[in-house]
C-alpha cells in the first residue's frame, strides 16, 4: 500500500477492525517513511453479473451507478442515511446472489423503484419519471395514483400527500 501523503510504497498496518456496517475492514496504516497515519477500507470483491441494457449493449455492473441513481432520487428528502444504506446493501445482495452471468437493466430498475417506493414516495416518482420516461403530467398522475392505491398509509408523517385530495 502506498502512502497518499508522500507516495512512499511501504506502509504498515497499525490496527484492523470491522467497519460499522460489518461489510468492510478498516485498517489504520502508518507510512514507514513520513510516519503519517491514515485509514483504508477493504471490502470483498464480489462478482456481479454483467448488465444488458435496453439497446442490447452490455456493461459491467456498477455499484456506483446504482448508489448515485438512488441518491439523486433521494436528494433533499427526509430519509435516514442508514435506511438508504440498508436498501442499497439489500439490492446488492439480490444482484450478486443471482446465478446468471447477465442481468437486464430493466430488472435492476424495477428493483430500485421497489426499494425507493418503500423509502420515499417522492424519490420513487422522481426515479420512475426518468426510468419510465414520462412524457406528460398525466403519466405522473397515473403513477402517483397507482402508488397510493398499492401503498395506502404505508409512509411516515413526514411525507405529504402527493396529490391534493381536494382536486381528485
Amino acid at each position: 500500500m502506498w502512502c497518499p501523503f508522500c507516495n512512499h510504497t511501504e506502509t504498515r498496518v497499525v490496527d484492523s477492525r470491522v467497519a460499522s456496517d460489518g461489510l468492510q475492514i478498516r485498517r489504520r496504516r502508518e507510512c514507514t517513511d513520513c510516519l503519517v497515519r491514515f485509514n483504508t477500507f477493504e471490502s470483498p470483491a464480489l462478482k456481479a453479473p454483467n448488465v444488458v441494457k435496453s439497446d442490447g449493449t452490455r456493461e459491467v455492473f456498477s455499484e456506483d451507478k446504482l448508489r448515485n441513481g438512488m441518491m439523486l432520487a433521494l436528494q433533499n428528502r427526509p430519509v435516514e442515511t442508514q435506511a438508504v444504506e440498508r436498501s442499497i446493501r439489500q439490492l446488492l445482495r439480490e444482484i450478486r446472489s443471482l446465478d446468471a452471468q447477465e442481468i437486464p437493466s430493466s430488472l435492476i430498475g424495477e428493483w430500485v423503484m421497489k426499494a425507493l417506493s418503500q423509502l420515499d414516495q417522492v424519490a420513487y416518482v422522481r426515479f420512475a419519471s426518468v426510468y419510465r420516461r414520462f412524457e406528460d403530467v398525466q403519466a405522473f398522475r397515473e403513477e402517483i395514483e397507482r402508488l397510493e392505491r398499492e401503498n395506502p398509509g404505508a409512509f411516515d408523517a413526514r411525507q405529504i400527500s402527493l396529490l391534493d385530495p381536494r382536486k381528485r
